[in-house]
Order: structure tokens, then sequence, then C-alpha cells
């Protein structure tokens, strides 16, 4: 028990060292062949950021362990929008705008209500995961064809980019970080399916809890660094940028892989991932600002899931 625990706590570190890597490598990189911030902000950035989820969905679906696929994207998602959104708000209240509102609070709830609709039956085809991606790719052409500011978009949905001059050693540090993060999954995919054998829980419960607490430690670092500048904003558009990504990305690509079928345990965690979502974005409008108050509640409502899944 103690050694897999270690070894999912190693795989964590190297999910995060990798998706670092390949974030600030690549950034690098697309700026060297003139790619725009925004351009970097929208894709790499979100996409490093999304890395850990990538590699653990990916790894388990390709390892037959579906319901550890679909439940890391979803309890990520939980996890962002609860303990770490709330955490930060709690911190210092976070404000809003109209076109975060609008347009990333509006996806995050088609994108999850979609996903619902696709999981009615337990089972993501691939045909459904070629339309999250075809979603995310017209989400992501849409806010390059209406930006204005290069600069403030890419910050406000996927935070800061990273700096820097593109240096020869950023191409085996890229493919370094790629290796590290598909090595650290499959080891946080078997060791998570043997704790949770050894617990008694079932692969569905384990994912949505410890493994997607997990796989979102680069959101967790970033909303963290936003708060000790006092760009509590940036976090807010880093969480949900991350969960879109999250969602019709990375599950996307995963079902378009290897279709899978996950077991009615992914009801409950599916029911309060859609109702989180339309929680957040009410919280976002009333004010234009999410409260320490409605923080705390954000919170509380992940800790009772928590506790709810494992007493379950």
């Amino acid at each position: 028990m103690l050694l897999n625990w270690l070894i999912a706590i190693a795989s964590v570190a190297g999910l995060w060292l990798g998706g670092t890597w390949i974030v600030n490598s690549a950034a690098r990189i697309a700026r060297r062949v003139g790619l725009s911030e925004l351009v970097i902000g929208l894709t790499i950035v979100a996409i490093g950021t999304s890395a850990p989820e990538f590699a653990v969905t990916i790894v388990a679906a390709l390892e037959g362990k579906e319901n550890i696929s679909v439940s890391n994207v979803i309890g990520s998602n939980i996890f962002n929008l609860g303990f770490i959104l709330g955490g930060v708000a709690i911190v210092s209240a976070i404000p809003t705008t109209r076109k975060l509102v609008r347009r990333e609070g509006s996806m995050v709830i088609i994108s999850t209500l979609l996903l619902l609709v696709f999981l009615t039956d337990l089972r993501l085809a691939a045909w459904e995961g070629a339309l999250l991606i075809l979603g995310l790719a017209s989400y992501v052409i849409y806010v390059l064809s209406t930006s204005k500011t290069d600069d403030e978009d890419a910050k406000e949905v996927m935070g800061e980019v990273p700096t820097g001059e593109f240096r020869w050693l950023d191409v085996p540090i890229l493919i370094g970080g790629l290796a590290t993060i598909l090595i650290s999954g499959h080891f946080l995919v078997q060791s998570a399916t043997e704790i949770a054998r050894q617990l008694g829980l079932s692969d569905w419960v384990i994912g949505v809890t410890i493994v997607a607490a997990g796989t979102s430690a680069p959101e967790l670092a970033t909303a963290l660094i936003g708060v000790l500048r006092k760009r509590e904003g940036i976090s807010l558009g880093t969480l949900i940028g991350s969960d879109l990504f999250n969602l019709m990305g990375v599950l996307g690509l995963a079902s378009l892989l290897h279709p899978m079928t996950v077991t009615s345990d992914a009801y409950g965690s599916l029911f309060l991932l859609t109702a989180l979502s339309v929680v957040v974005v009410v919280m976002m409008r009333t004010g234009w600002r999410i409260s320490r108050r409605e923080g705390v509640l954000l919170v509380a409502i992940n800790l009772v899931r928590w506790m709810a899944d494992f007493i379950g």
C-alpha cells in the first residue's frame, strides 16, 4: 500500500514537471516560428496545462481502464471548479467580465451538457469524441477570429504565456516532457488501480477523486500564482479554459482513439459537474464577481462530494 502511494505521488510530480517542460519549451519554439501570444496561449499553454489529464486519460483508455480514463477528466473539472476556484475566491473575491461569462461560461455549460447526453448510455463512442474535438476546434477558431487584443485575450483565457528566447535545448526538453508525462501517466494509472483495489474502492471513485486531484496540480499552481500576484481574474479564466480543453480535447481524443464504456457510478459525478458548471457561471454573472462566501460554498460542495464518493 505504502509503495503504491509513493509511486502515485512521484507520478503526480512527474506529470507536473513534464507539463511545465512542455509549456515552456513549446512556447519558446512557437514564438520562434512567429506565432502570436494569443495562438500560443490558446494552444500551447492550454494543451500543456492539460497535459497531466491528457496523459492519464489516454494511457488509461488504451490500457482498458475506461472508468479511470473518463472519471479523471470529470473529477478534474469538478476539482477545478470546486476546490481550486472556491479556494481562490476564499482568499480574495474574483472579478469576472462580460466576455468571460458570455463566451467561456456558455461553452462550459454547453460542453458539459453535451457530455451528459453522450454518456446517458454509459458509452462514449468515437463519433461522439470527434464531435467534442470539433467543438473545441470551433471554439478556438472563434476566439482567434474575434479577438482584438492578443495579449489580454491569451491571459484572460489561459493565463500567462511563458517568456524567453528559443534555445536548441528546447527541442529535447519538449520531447523529454512528453515522455515524462506519458511514463508518469502509466504509473499513476497502475498505482491508482492497486490503491483502489486495496481500499475496496471502485476505479471510478479513485479516478474521480485522488487521480483527478493529482492531475489538477498545474491548475492549482497557476491559480496560486494568480492569487499571489493579485490577478485572480486570470486564475478564473485559466481554470475555465482548462476545463474546456479537458472535456472536449482530452476526453474527445481518448474516445476517438478508444471508444469507452463506464459504470453507472458515472451518473452522480456527471450530474454534479453539470450543476456545478451552471452554479459557477451564475456566480460569475451575479455582481460580476465570485465572492468569498460563494467560494466557501464551492469548496463545501466538493468536500461533501468526496465524502459521499468514499462512503458510497
